[in-house]
């Protein structure tokens, strides 16, 4: 069986990287854990919150009970994504109740966002979900800076947002982040944005994003901790290369994969043949896009 931290860190220090597949619907959770094994691939199946307020995922316990049913614990793992403290409908969020709900579920690492508090609130929030972690045995992910794209309104031009470096990852912040809030991961934004939530944008296309290399490694090399990316699907495959080179251990892919779903079932309104897609979807993304065929392999031996 493997661990969640320990694989996180045999990714760093190999160059490699675990992904992260996002379940916006439960019929997900067999195909990618299919992919992901067939490809002797390690990986993570892990729900947001907005995932089950937004799409079809149901809840975090429903997503634990049909991860138990397929899951293959030489290669996948259950992260708990993306717990808010203010969402992007910008409501407080009982935070610290859902990490308490994922610990006790059985997910294997956990992640909270605190970031649309200032840096102190991030702290001390942050903090607080990392000891009921870290109680329950499991490793906390943590965000500073701002990973645009899951907010309610629309977002700045792309361009924009890599020119100005609007709310990226600041360099001093992150050392102090790091260790005022005692997280294992850091989730960074340094070019990177999420897929659209809003009905009316679930298949829009995302622009190819790419990333500030040289600032990842500052982080990196700042903080000591692996790094996260967050919106993976998109971002042009040299960037998260060199990114993977210099810091990035775990990457979450979402869009991609939501999209093969979708497209198909409303298409077909079947879920066999949706489902087929999203295998032919994660096998691709384990082959082409991150390069992670027979990572088991390389990591584990």
């Amino acid at each position: 069986m493997i661990n969640a931290r320990d694989a996180v860190e045999r990714a760093r220090r190999n160059k490699t990287v675990i992904p992260a597949y996002n379940i916006p619907n439960l019929s997900m959770v067999e195909p990618i854990i299919r992919a992901v094994v067939d490809e002797n691939s390690v990986a993570m199946i892990q729900i947001a919150r907005v995932e089950w307020e937004k799409f079809e995922g149901k809840s975090l316990e429903a997503v634990a009970e049909e991860y138990e049913k397929y899951k293959n614990t030489a290669h996948t793992l259950l992260h708990l994504d993306h717990v808010p403290v203010i969402d992007e409908d910008l409501q407080e969020v009982d935070y610290l109740t859902l990490i308490k709900r994922g610990v006790n579920a059985g997910y294997q690492s956990v992640m909270v966002d605190a970031s649309r508090l200032d840096l102190d609130g991030n702290i001390a929030a942050t903090k607080a979900a990392a000891d009921i972690a870290h109680a329950g045995g499991v490793p906390c992910e943590a965000e500073l800076g701002a990973v645009m794209g899951h907010e309610s309104g629309p977002m700045p031009p792309y361009e924009e947002i890599f020119a100005t470096k609007k709310r990226f990852t600041d360099l001093d912040e992150a050392r102090r982040f790091v260790r005022g809030s005692g997280c294992d991961w850091l989730s960074v934004a340094v070019g990177n944005i999420h897929g659209a939530v809003a009905d009316n944008l679930k298949f829009q296309k995302k622009p190819e994003a790419r990333l500030d290399i040289g600032h990842i490694k500052d982080l990196y090399e700042a903080t000591g901790v692996p790094l996260v990316l967050h919106g993976g699907s998109g971002i042009n495959k040299d960037y998260i290369k060199r990114g993977i080179e210099v810091g990035i251990a775990k990457i979450n892919v979402g869009t991609e994969i939501r999209q093969a779903y979708y497209k198909v079932f409303e298409k077909t309104g079947e879920v066999a043949p949706a489902q087929e897609s999203v295998y032919n979807c994660v096998c691709g993304v384990i082959r082409d896009m991150l390069d992670v065929k027979n990572t088991r392999t390389l990591l584990y031996g």
